[in-house]
């Protein structure tokens, strides 16, 4: 393998962390003791996302019950669920006038619902705040327990989302508490028994997958019924995580985007700096 360049590539420059609107934002969620994805997991995008109004909410604290070796939230003993989050993820949604609210959560095997019911309860109380909007939820696996994925998309969320996040050969060294088989099998069971809902998937490169690993995954992704599928660039959030072994060119991700369509999803965004949630209202549009 060729060694990586010191620096990042010039295409995965990202706006600075700053400005009127970043802060207001950030100290409004910290008043009401809501999480962001954006901060907790360190996504590149988050100056810009904040500064245009958006953010990701994180459901169930900061602390996963998982311990992936690509991500920056924190493993260990999660919190206890606040009953009231729900409620005060749908009054800031509602304060900051959001057209397509994006909720996630941190893993929570600990609970004997895996965390089901606050994504049902959080979708309800967006819809009933802002019926116009549509809401994407980022969700666990839930182990594809069938009882739990109906919990949330009973709600009607617009779009499931669940990421496979790399290929099934890297899954030891990135998602050893996870399993790929599982993954498939919950956004299969969205895709075949809930139509009417939008099923979305996401990966990463840069962690040692190959083409044809990734052109496999695609194919999955889109026999299975995936209509929107994201690609990006896996950036290690700090030296103690995966390490980088490979930054993929925009031309690259291009050829990517074909891949996938060739694979069988309709929608794709492939880019360095695309994650899971950015501008994924636009998709919709």
């Amino acid at each position: 393998m060729a060694e990586l360049p010191r620096r990042r590539p010039p295409w995965l420059k990202v706006s600075p962390f700053s400005g009127d609107r970043y802060q207001k934002i950030r100290s409004r969620l910290r008043g009401l003791s809501l999480h962001t994805v954006c901060e907790e997991a360190n996504c590149p995008n988050r100056g810009e996302c904040f500064n245009s109004g958006t953010a990701t909410f994180l459901l169930m604290g900061p602390i996963c019950s998982r311990n992936c070796r690509f991500c920056n939230i924190s493993g260990g003993s999660p919190e206890p669920v606040d009953p009231d989050e729900p409620k005060n993820v749908a009054e800031v949604s509602s304060e900051l006038g959001l057209s397509h609210v994006v909720v996630t959560s941190v893993t929570r095997d600990d609970l004997p619902d895996e965390g089901a019911n606050q994504f049902r309860r959080t979708i309800l109380e967006i819809q009933k705040r802002l019926p116009k909007a549509t809401v994407e939820v980022l969700t666990p696996d839930f182990h594809a327990r069938q009882e739990l994925l109906d919990l949330v998309l009973t709600a009607n969320p617009t779009v499931f989302n669940h990421n496979v996040e790399t290929v099934p050969r890297l899954y030891s060294k990135a998602r050893p508490q996870a399993d790929y088989r599982c993954s498939l099998d919950v956004l299969a069971y969205a895709a075949q028994n809930y139509r009417q809902i939008k099923t979305k998937s996401g990966v990463m490169v840069g962690l040692g997958e190959t083409m044809d690993e990734l052109a496999e995954v695609f194919k999955d992704l889109g026999s299975i019924g995936v209509n929107i599928l994201t690609i990006g660039q896996y950036l290690a959030p700090t030296g103690n995580h995966n390490p980088i072994e490979k930054y993929y060119t925009p031309e690259e991700f291009k050829e990517l985007e074909k891949m996938a369509h060739d694979g069988g999803v309709p929608i794709v965004v492939s880019g360095p700096l695309v994650r899971s949630s950015y501008k994924a209202g636009s998709i919709l549009t």
